[in-house]
């Protein structure tokens, strides 16, 4: 994330930065109406620490979320910053913790209950080729049954199973799971599914949609591809959101 941001001598040049853009993409979904009361969660990996991650005070909104008052947490939910007052929903990263530690490139992982995503997950068939940005996911996108409140550690074993190679996961009747090799990418990804499933809904609505044949699928993902901007998967697109939240409150960068 391009930021002038100054620094913070509590914390490492990387730490600073991963938490200035954690706390900016907490913002963008507040802006966008993608919280959820104080739940859900993002996390991110600290890029100079081993085995640490950054995760959402609970009972904060996403909204009120600040580059400091982000918590340091260890793979199993502990608290290592202890001077935070705040504090962790533990339960709620059972199923973050799980993808962070056995999926490398799992540097961002973003689930969130916004209406359209969670009606799609809970219909069957989940997401149809039937629109523009629905066909940037077919084929990508795992699916795992409902199982209850995923707080048990022991679903760990299906949840990765059912995921596969995939880095995207729609949990039936209950929301997704996004992932990236770095914030950005997942916001992107988060960005897109989102849209793809508001479509699916408003055409729904509608009368009975026209499905995309697999011979155009495969052509439009390869050159979505091809099309991808040289910054980076969600760079250009997330800075630009977070000049619009600055536009609203920068207070997200303290």
């Amino acid at each position: 994330m391009a930021t002038n941001l100054k620094a913070n001598s509590k914390y490492s040049e990387a730490e600073w930065a991963a938490r200035q853009q954690l706390a900016a993409c907490y913002r963008i979904f507040a802006m966008f109406g993608w919280d959820e009361l104080i739940f859900n969660h993002i996390t991110v990996k600290l890029p100079d620490q081993e085995g640490a991650f950054l995760i959402n005070p609970y009972g904060m909104h996403f909204g009120e979320v600040t580059a400091s008052s982000l918590i340091k947490i260890d793979i199993d939910g502990n608290k290592l910053d202890a001077d935070n007052p705040w504090f962790v929903n533990k339960a709620g990263f059972v199923q973050h913790s799980l993808f962070h530690r056995v999926l490398p490139d799992a540097h961002a992982i973003i689930h969130t209950h916004t209406t359209a995503t969670m009606a799609v997950c809970s219909v069957e068939g989940g997401l149809q080729p039937s629109n523009f940005y629905a066909c940037n996911f077919i084929g990508q996108i795992a699916y795992h049954d409902f199982e209850g409140v995923t707080v048990r550690e022991e679903e760990g074993e299906r949840l990765v199973k059912n995921l596969g190679d995939k880095r995207i996961m729609m949990l039936k009747n209950h929301g997704p799971v996004v992932m990236g090799t770095s914030l950005p990418d997942a916001f992107l990804k988060f960005w897109a599914l989102q849209r793809a499933c508001e479509i699916q809904l408003a055409t729904a609505s509608m009368g009975k949609p026209i499905i995309v044949p697999d011979e155009v699928i495969a052509v439009h993902q390869r050159d979505l591809y091809m099309s991808q901007s040289p910054m980076g998967s969600g760079v250009a697109e997330f800075e630009a959101m977070t000049r619009k939240i600055d536009a609203i409150d920068k207070s997200w960068r303290e």
